[in-house]
């Protein structure tokens, strides 16, 4: 970086600042919520919403909970005019949802946003002017004084054409640029408008002291924030509102910084869209909130359904990583997250826990209408056996004992490995059901049967190469006399069978799964798995697999 001596902070900080919000560990309550997506994040598209695309957008706004939705600019563009015209005809805004509408401080602008409202029972009519150090240079080379009249004229020709118009609709007012003003002199600013219109508890007026541009650090803007709440007029008939756009990346603890620091009130847009790096993002401080245990008063349960709207509408992407939504927030590709994670979704099972505290998970993926056994524990070459052993059982029922675990893992990681590819659940079970359950290849089971005369005696009949051979043992079990009748007479020879059951379902059609280890020669272990409807042959299918997996790995299994 060569031209770092250009760059200084524009930002003003707080003298002495009381900073009573760095106390607090936690938002407490909801603010009010203003979903801005129809205004800041619409104007931020490069295709911007049709109307048929806004009232959908709407809607979906009216579904999650908003009660405050800014709809628009209806002076500056027919689109939005006749956006905000429909939702007043069709009567689709709800009793208790308060449309806003932005308005500059000239009186055609403002006359002509107050008739766009004509019919509309809830309003919140939005004045802006910016008040900022570089913009009063720059832009409108002001005096401080020109442009607090501007604020103060806007403010005037509200109450006058709302008098007019025989309305009372409730009034905002913003210092655009706030974080590049002067704290004071933001103060004068809006001490001069409140002044202006009067408030009172039972019918406030909302000041929004927008990160216009994010020049500072989240803390000193919740400096700027606690002064602000400290020092305005009116402050038990004001709602102190935050409008933070991400230009450091950081709206998300500008909020929340902002809302410890005493404000009431947030305005910001679905997954952070808006003008440049976009606005604070709502999804995330409302997911925040939820999981510290706080009601943020809005619903996120079917993010997938808010997702693929929000994508179709605004021909935006929510990205895979994006906090909460993105489709990759939760997943766990790495063998040691999965295993946390299966571990600790057991131990919540067997506490009965009602707290979520499962690792690398901050809240409940199924509460925002995501599933465990496809978003959470996702398979590659990365994955261990814990992930790979807890989707095989959550979503198929199979209970693999622990050391047959680490086995299916490393099959499955270098089937990912070889395709160089995400494995889907359907996929592992196919690997799994082809490389373990019932191989019947190169020895051939093809019927037995058991006599007792007190020891099981079985006749064995396989087939080896196209021949057919009877087999006959006995041993003090069952599998024992399957397994001597196979070492008597072929010559094979394992040791430390091993064998676990469970039943796959439940009813007069149920089966049972047996896993089989042997241990070879030289030390190996081969698994195997076989199932049936019969505990025996699911055993003895079992026996079999591990065998002829063992033969197909030319694994040393004769004398």
């Amino acid at each position: 970086m060569q031209n770092i001596s250009k760059y200084a902070p524009q930002f003003f900080p707080i003298k002495n600042p009381t900073r009573k919000w760095a106390a607090k560990t936690r938002v407490e309550n909801a603010p009010v919520w203003c979903s801005v997506d129809l205004r800041d994040g619409n104007q931020a598209l490069m295709i911007p919403m049709d109307l048929d695309e806004k009232l959908e957008f709407f809607k979906l706004l009216v579904d999650i909970g908003f009660k405050e939705i800014e709809v628009g600019f209806p002076a500056a563009s027919e689109t939005e005019y006749a956006f905000l015209r429909a939702l007043i005809e069709r009567r689709m805004i709800p009793d208790d949802v308060t449309v806003q509408v932005l308005t500059q401080s000239r009186e055609h602008i403002i006359r002509k946003t107050f008739a766009a409202l004509e019919g509309c029972k809830n309003a919140i009519v939005h004045l802006y002017n910016s008040t900022s150090l570089a913009q009063r240079e720059q832009v409108f080379r002001k005096s401080k004084e020109a442009i607090k009249k501007i604020a103060v004229d806007g403010a005037v020709l509200f109450d006058k054409i709302s008098k007019e118009m025989g309305v009372n609709y409730r009034y905002e007012y913003s210092p655009e640029s706030f974080t590049g003003t002067e704290p004071e002199f933001a103060l004068e600013v809006c001490n001069a408008v409140l002044d202006v219109w009067k408030p009172t508890p039972d019918r406030k007026v909302i000041i929004n002291l927008p990160v216009t541009v994010e020049l500072s650090s989240p803390h000193i803007y919740a400096d700027q924030i606690e002064y602000m709440c400290d020092n305005l007029k009116y402050r038990d008939s004001i709602v102190v509102s935050l409008h933070p756009h991400n230009d450091r990346g950081c709206a998300v603890a500008d909020c929340e910084l902002g809302l410890l620091a005493g404000a009431d009130r947030v305005e910001g847009t679905l997954f952070g869209n808006g003008e440049r790096t976009g606005n604070a993002d709502i999804v995330t401080l409302a997911l925040n909130m939820y999981s510290q245990g706080v009601d943020p008063k809005l619903d996120f349960s079917n993010m997938p359904r808010i997702a693929d709207l929000y994508e179709r509408v605004t021909r935006m992407p929510v990205y895979e990583r994006q906090p909460y939504a993105g489709k990759l927030v939760f997943a766990a590709f790495s063998g040691s997250h999965q295993d946390a994670i299966a571990k600790g979704m057991k131990w919540r099972e067997e506490k009965k826990r009602d707290i979520w505290t499962v690792p690398y998970l901050p809240i409940d993926p199924r509460d925002v209408g995501r599933e465990y056994e496809t978003d959470v524990i996702r398979i590659n070459s990365q994955s261990g056996k814990g992930g790979i052993g807890y989707l095989l059982e959550k979503s198929f029922g199979y209970i693999l004992p622990a050391k047959m675990r680490e086995d299916v893992g490393y099959t499955i990681k270098n089937i990912s490995d070889r395709k160089h590819k995400e494995l889907s659940p359907a996929e592992v079970l196919d690997a799994f059901t082809k490389n373990y359950i019932n191989i019947n290849t190169r020895i051939k089971m093809l019927d037995y049967h058991f006599v007792r005369k007190p020891e099981i005696i079985v006749t064995l009949t396989v087939e080896i190469d196209g021949k057919v051979q009877d087999l006959k043992a006995t041993g003090n079990g069952r599998l024992d006399a399957v397994s001597n009748a196979l070492k008597q007479n072929l010559g094979v020879v394992f040791s430390g069978l091993t064998y676990e059951e469970h039943a796959l379902t439940t009813g007069s059609s149920s089966q049972a799964i047996t896993y089989v280890s042997i241990t070879l020669k030289d030390g190996s272990i081969v698994w195997g798995a076989g199932i049936h409807d019969d505990i025996i042959a699911s055993s003895v299918n079992a026996l079999f697999s591990a065998i002829n997996r063992a033969l197909e790995k030319h694994m040393d299994l004769y004398e």
